[in-house]
């Protein structure tokens, strides 16, 4: 696994690690760990103490409707739960501008992503490998 170089830079509270990328260029398994726990080895593996992973994620590999295709989360599942922990501090003592920004454009993520899957659907070519 490799770490990801992320956009937060300083005073991350947890290191992530991407998998080996599968055919469509993209991981789908990823490690968050607490940061700092995560020890290289020489055979480019790494060592982690289990009680340090806090998540692992398995995305889904191969089209919807592909019996060899492995299920998996979707991007947009771990959007709508972002989404539904800012909304949470929206509407508690924790609500801010910035996480109000955030929240719009996780809103407009979700937004763009069932577009593509409406458009899948109406050429009929949702749960297959065609474009």
């Amino acid at each position: 696994m490799n770490k990801l170089s992320t956009i937060q830079k300083r005073e991350n509270l947890n290191d992530i690690y991407a998998g080996e990328k599968g055919i469509g260029g993209a991981a789908h398994d990823y490690m968050i760990v607490k940061a700092g726990t995560v020890h290289p080895s020489t055979d480019d593996t790494i060592t982690v103490n289990p009680d340090d992973i806090l998540l692992t994620v398995h995305f889904q590999e191969g089209a919807r409707d592909d019996d060899k295709s492995t299920a998996g989360v979707l991007g947009c599942d771990l959007l709508e739960i972002v989404r539904d922990t800012l909304k949470g501090f929206q509407s508690g003592k924790f609500a801010t501008r910035e996480n109000a920004c955030a929240l719009t454009h996780i809103e407009e993520a979700l937004m763009w992503l069932n577009r593509r899957v409406e458009d899948r659907i109406e050429r009929n070519v949702l749960g297959t490998y065609n474009k």
